[in-house]
């Protein structure tokens, strides 16, 4: 099935089988993004791990520069003062078992959540087959567990982003808007990429940055040459 006269046109300024340097191939991925509203721009990033091993399941958060583009939605599993403050940093919503029941009961309007420590255990047992495939359960690898929720909310609302490996040794971020100059993507890319590749578990072996491409939310993927980060 095509995917129309704006994707086939896009496509035909790359060549799939070639791999760009870093700058030039943000500069395609700009070219392409020709849709009437301002496109997402993701990285994906295949590592040769195996995410099966333990020591190997790449997992972390990372301080975009230049953000992502959009705010987060986050909400805060905490009560009193902390709950307070989650909400005075842009929480769009913050509670105890309120909140819990809320979500049980099918609200996810969200794209993050924080918790207090103590909060955890009223949280794991209802919400765990809700949250966790899904990828929303506070956790303490991702930087969502802690007494500070207000300054975790901004973080996230900055643009700290949370990445995993997948099944099929990939990951995925959303490293800004094709509407961003061409240097802040790159900022972002590198941040991403530098991140992963201080990640790389000991076990590891052989080429560790397999390969990276970058995609706008309605454009081809374009892809980059590893060794433009200089990891292997």
């Amino acid at each position: 099935m095509g995917r129309g006269k704006r994707y086939d046109t896009a496509r035909e300024k790359i060549d799939r089988d070639q791999t760009y340097g870093l700058s030039e191939a943000v500069g395609l991925l700009k070219e392409s993004a020709t849709a009437k509203f301002d496109e997402g721009v993701d990285i994906a990033v295949r590592l040769g791990v195996d995410p099966r091993q333990p020591d190997q399941m790449i997992r972390g958060t990372v301080d975009l520069p230049h953000g992502t583009g959009k705010t987060a939605r986050v909400i805060a599993f905490a009560e009193g003062e902390q709950a307070r403050e989650a909400l005075e940093a842009g929480a769009v919503a913050a509670g105890a078992d309120d909140l819990v029941e809320r979500v049980a009961g099918g609200w996810l309007e969200f794209d993050a959540a924080v918790a207090t420590p103590q909060m955890m255990p009223r949280i794991s047992r209802p919400l765990g087959r809700v949250l966790g495939p899904r990828g929303l359960m506070p956790n303490p690898r991702a930087g969502t567990i802690g007494a500070d929720l207000g300054n975790l909310v901004r973080a996230i609302q900055g643009g700290r982003i949370d990445f995993r490996v997948d099944r099929c040794s990939i990951v995925h971020a959303p490293v800004g808007r094709a509407s961003f100059s061409e240097d802040h993507i790159i900022e972002n890319v590198r941040t991403v990429v530098d991140t992963l590749v201080r990640a790389r578990p000991a076990s590891a072996k052989g080429q560790y940055l397999r390969t990276v491409a970058l995609s706008p939310t309605m454009g081809p993927g374009v892809r980059v040459d590893p060794s433009a980060f200089g990891g292997t």
